[in-house]
């Protein structure tokens, strides 16, 4: 059992990320108590129903009232709002965190906001296409890395408070900036929704127009197109907010993408080998 480094945690958002975060604060003994938020009540009693949670608070703002650490687990456009308005009553000794994918946009929203030093931002790179309390499993983020963000614009307490979290949960600590981190996330996590959901809709039109039977479907389309199973309401902000450096990633994917046509509509077997090495 990991040392308990909180008395309160409050996670805002209790779905598969703060779910299976809640999960590992109890598993590891990491904190005394846990109390929730979510915007949809259903999910916020379910999260109850499941003791992810001791107790549901009415609004974030009470929720971060009694927390020592506030985790913001909801969709990045949300975070945006929120977040400022949490920060702005911060205490000295709270700590504040996100988990969300993109960067940026957030760094952007909080620079110069009373509190910010208490907030680091992190991205766990770990998730399944579920989601909702009942998406919440053990042990999600051991292995896995977690990236810790401008790591500088925070507190150094409370950066080591959140460093001692992330390992005392199982993950893999690595620190980069905003930019860097949301050029990367576009070419590792947010391309490849986009390809899962065009490769998925593909599929639907073709079973439409082409009276295709995808019952036939190998092993192959199912792994390539699981993860367009993943909330629109988390991934079209994360598309949104990303825009600039996942156009970048998906113009370098259509030039290989073009290349392989290319070889194959010319029958160029050695341009199609070297592709494929």
């Amino acid at each position: 059992m990991s040392a308990e480094l909180f008395g309160t945690v409050g996670i805002v958002g209790i779905g598969l990320i703060g779910g299976s975060l809640a999960r590992d604060l109890r598993t590891y003994g990491l904190a005394r108590r846990i109390v929730g938020w979510n915007r949809t009540p259903a999910h916020a009693e379910r999260a109850l129903e499941l003791e992810l949670v001791d107790a549901i608070m009415p609004t974030p703002e009470a929720l971060a009232e009694v927390s020592d650490l506030v985790v913001l687990a909801v969709p990045v456009n949300i975070l945006a709002e929120l977040l400022p308005r949490l920060l702005a009553k911060a205490r000295p000794d709270q700590v504040f965190i996100d988990v969300g994918s993109t960067k940026k946009a957030l760094a952007d929203a909080v620079a110069g906001c009373p509190g910010r030093d208490r907030f680091v931002l992190c991205h766990p790179m770990a998730g399944t296409e579920r989601s909702g309390p009942d998406a919440a499993v053990d042990n999600l983020f051991r292995g896995r890395f977690t990236l810790l963000v401008d790591t500088a614009d925070s507190n150094p307490e409370a950066v080591a408070k959140v460093s001692a979290l992330w390992e005392g949960v199982g993950s893999v600590l690595a620190t980069m900036d905003a930019e860097e981190h949301d050029r990367t996330a576009a070419l590792l996590s947010h391309m490849p929704h986009v390809l899962a959901y065009a490769l998925a809709r593909t599929i639907r039109v073709a079973e439409r127009d082409q009276a295709l039977n995808a019952r036939f479907a190998g092993g192959g389309l199912a792994s390539m197109t699981r993860i367009a199973h993943s909330p629109l309401s988390m991934w079209q902000p994360i598309f949104r907010q990303n825009k600039v450096f996942l156009l970048e990633a998906i113009d370098t994917f259509s030039e290989h993408l073009a290349a392989f046509r290319r070889a194959i509509a010319e029958d160029d077997a050695e341009a199609l080998a070297k592709l494929m090495r």
